[in-house]
């Protein structure tokens, strides 16, 4: 039992790699440069989201028809295809540098593509004449480029290298001769023709889900003083990776090695389910343990018999493999208001929205201010 129910665990305690997950559970920040903490999408760095947008409001010069097209689209390409440009520099102008290359498509089989492309711009846009390679934060191939390529900015050069040219681009690409981005058909048709795999779809489809939740800011009208600094403390950490054992009072942090489904954050900056919470109360004033079944013991308890009705925004929400026995609680969130919680759900996943009934073992709440 006792092995059962740490398997079940999923926010550790950090500790150094010396020290087993087990023994850091029963005993107990860094920011990255031109990442937006804050805002609507936390792993977007502010001058890519800016493109994002504002290439949704000039892709109506040049695709009239086209209809649904939101940044959350956008972002969730430009997330698989390069993370965003995370890591490079992004001027004011949107000039990207260093310049993101792909693999050269030689037939070599780097990169796992075996296809042969002929050169097409004589190295222009991707820096060789013996092949072509896919450029930019889009990862356009030259070729394609040439079709759909925009100047956004007004110098008269279309760049693929440049992050609002780039986001021009690609949302003349995708919306086609005019396709409805809102049917799930037309946008997964129109991430085919980006890539033709299915596999790619399936996970640009799930960023553009984080996004759009994310782009929908709740209600905090009715929510005021240290409960309100509790939630905007929590949802400024939306899209922050999820890492086990990762999150303090400070912050996001890296996490220990390793879950009991085998996952290390030991190299991933982010929170696991009980530093978010940890982070978001201090953030009040209020310092909690570290793991989410002590935390349970925390201000007043309410039992899950009362039903999730009960809960108000700011509480805690808990889960267990045998409700009831506190000592099996393995997650918590914080309760956001209309049936929904802000998460940091497992190893893969960031930090998001959820609804309250999304994990398993509903086990009550506690009210903490």
């Amino acid at each position: 039992m006792l092995l059962l129910g740490f398997a079940a665990v999923c926010c550790a305690v950090p500790a150094g790699n010396a020290i087993s997950a087990y023994l850091a559970l029963t005993t107990g920040g860094r920011g990255d440069a031109g990442i937006a903490e804050g805002g609507s999408a936390a792993d977007i760095p502010d001058r890519m989201l800016s493109a994002y947008k504002k290439a949704v409001r000039q892709a109506g010069t040049y695709v009239p028809a086209c209809q649904g097209l939101r940044w959350p689209v956008l972002a969730g390409v430009a997330k698989v295809e390069s993370n965003h440009a995370v890591g490079r520099s992004i001027a004011a102008s949107g000039d990207i540098r260093p310049k993101i290359y792909g693999v050269l498509l030689n037939g070599s089989g780097q990169g796992g593509n075996t296809a042969v492309v002929p050169d097409t711009d004589g190295g222009t846009w991707d820096g060789t004449a013996a092949g072509e390679r896919a450029v930019g934060p889009f990862q356009f191939l030259p070729s394609t480029w040439e079709a759909v390529g925009k100047d956004a900015g007004g110098d008269k050069v279309a760049d693929p290298h440049n992050a609002d040219d780039a986001a021009l681009g690609a949302a003349v690409y995708l919306c086609g001769q005019g396709r409805d981005l809102t049917r799930r058909a037309q946008l997964t048709a129109a991430l085919l023709q980006y890539n033709h795999s299915s596999a790619y779809v399936s996970n640009v489809l799930g960023w553009i889900g984080q996004y759009t939740a994310a782009a929908h800011d709740p209600d905090l009208k009715n929510v005021s003083g240290k409960v309100r600094t509790v939630i905007e403390a929590a949802l400024a950490q939306r899209g922050v990776p999820y890492a086990w054992g990762g999150g303090n009072t400070a912050g996001k942090s890296t996490g220990i090695c390793c879950s009991p489904s085998g996952k290390s954050g030991a190299h991933i900056e982010g929170f696991d389910c009980s530093g978010l919470t940890q982070y978001a109360y201090a953030k009040a004033g209020v310092r909690l343990p570290r793991t989410a079944a002590a935390q349970a013991g925390v201000g007043r308890r309410i039992p899950a018999g009362r039903g999730t009705g009960a809960l108000r925004p700011g509480d805690l929400v808990f889960y267990a493999t045998a409700p009831g026995r506190d000592q099996t609680i393995y997650h918590v969130g914080i309760y956001l208001g209309s049936g929904q919680m802000i998460n940091a759900a497992r190893p893969g996943t960031v930090v998001r929205l959820d609804a309250v009934r999304a994990m398993p073992g509903y086990a009550g709440g506690a009210r903490l201010l």
